[in-house]
């Protein structure tokens, strides 16, 4: 444990934030990592429920906690089991997770199902006084997830939700920056995922095709939108401090057209109450510009998962290197060409810097999930982390639905709650 503690001092410290103030103005739910060293004697008894390899993966992460002690899996479709019973042995089995939520050994629960089941296990995971980390989008509909959030607030049950750049320090560092205005005004924010797949896994007979492949269907899934954009929205919401207002897109199926139901193709504008701008784009046919959310304002512009950035005016290039552009400038204007007589806005050749000195190797999910583990034992809900994960999903579905829909949607009144300044029965020890 003691390696761990070293990690996330050196993690917090070379954030380089200016004060602590700073930091938990930004990022409050950080202040999760303040009673670390008094818990160290302690564990957080977890269940796993959903055992694929989204819930695997988590695990490989939760099993080098020594405050973790994983006591339940619980998945419907033994190869799954199996695969997670050879990460930890000693684990109780169960396929009806409502046998787990009766098991009083459990404090907590780590819920990574198919999306339609996530609504349904965790308000009951909260009536049986389990705490939850949920697997983004939270609910399957808005109103799924707003159910979840007032249960969350009634029962004062600690809530985590996938969303780990909130602990990554790329995007902590660059959001203290842009917050202390080093960018400028922020007016766009511009964010995209692109891969070249069918999305889809082997399965042994066809009657397992939509249980294995459950992200392709619109019973269980809502595809690009909660699988991806779920990530990438909630870095406007942090970023501006304020909630789109009103979302248009358009999606299709333009390439897989192999029987799936979800689209492949989507494009979402989310436009805020003065203007300003965020999109997100993907599609699943063409990879070459990658994973990316970009974030520009008047002084320089931000790319949070290269974590680089770059200002708008750039120092003179050294003196061989502008001895050699003027020389070519000289000989092409020497040049006729044919056409008009602008000179087209190319994109800037600024290599930029990094937000940290180099690309960390971590994602964040380490650190949120030893942040939803401290939680647990000390029973503290770190303030806003339940309200962005609410507004993330919440965002993605609302795009679905403008998807759907073909048509602008405003955000719902009914579902708005207090992003900023919440505070929840979780906020104090229970």
């Amino acid at each position: 444990m003691k390696d761990a503690l070293i990690n996330r001092r050196e993690f917090l410290r070379n954030l380089g934030v200016i004060g602590a103030g700073a930091l938990l103005s930004m990022s409050p739910w950080l202040s999760v990592f303040s009673e670390v060293v008094e818990t160290s004697g302690e564990k957080c008894r977890l269940a796993i429920i959903g055992t694929g390899s989204r819930g695997r993966f988590l695990m490989s992460f939760l099993l080098q906690n020594p405050k973790v002690e994983i006591v339940a899996l619980c998945d419907i479709y033994q190869p799954s089991m199996e695969k997670a019973l050879n990460l930890v042995r000693e684990a109780k089995v169960y396929t009806d997770y409502r046998k787990v939520l009766e098991n009083k050994t459990v404090d907590a629960v780590l819920v990574a199902t198919p999306l339609n089941l996530h609504c349904q296990i965790v308000l009951d995971a909260f009536d049986a006084g389990k705490h939850v980390f949920c697997e983004k989008s939270i609910g399957f509909t808005m109103e799924e997830c707003f159910r979840i959030y007032k249960k969350h607030i009634s029962t004062g049950k600690v809530f985590f939700t996938g969303q780990q750049r909130l602990f990554d320090p790329r995007y902590i560092k660059a959001m203290e920056m842009i917050h202390a205005g080093t960018f400028g005004e922020i007016n766009a924010i511009r964010t995209f995922w692109y891969r070249n797949g069918d999305w889809r896994r082997e399965v042994p007979s066809s009657d397992l095709e939509r249980l294995i492949n459950w992200r392709l269907y619109r019973e269980y899934s809502k595809g690009l939108m909660t699988e991806l954009a779920c990530h990438q929205l909630q870095i406007g919401s942090w970023a501006l401090q304020e909630l789109p207002v009103k979302v248009i897109g358009h999606g299709a199926i333009t390439y897989w057209k192999d029987g799936r139901e979800v689209y492949d193709n989507v494009s979402c504008i989310y436009v805020f109450e003065n203007g300003k701008k965020m999109t997100f784009d993907s599609v699943i046919s063409n990879k070459f510009y990658g994973l990316e959310e970009q974030i520009m304002g008047s002084l320089g512009t931000i790319e949070l998962e290269k974590g680089k950035y770059y200002f708008e005016n750039v120092p003179p290039a050294p003196g061989f290197l502008q001895m050699i552009n003027e020389w070519e400038n000289k000989v092409f204007d020497s040049l006729s060409f044919a056409g008009t007589s602008w000179a087209p806005e190319t994109a800037n050749g600024n290599n930029g810097e990094f937000i940290l000195g180099e690309r960390p190797k971590s994602d964040g999910t380490s650190l949120l999930l030893e942040a939803f583990v401290e939680a647990v034992i000390t029973r503290k809900q770190p303030k806003r982390i339940a309200e962005e994960g609410y507004y993330a999903s919440m965002l993605c579905l609302l795009g679905d639905r403008a998807l759907q829909e073909q048509r602008t949607l405003s955000f719902p009144d009914e579902y708005k709650i207090d992003y900023l300044n919440h505070h929840s029965k979780a906020d104090k020890q229970i």
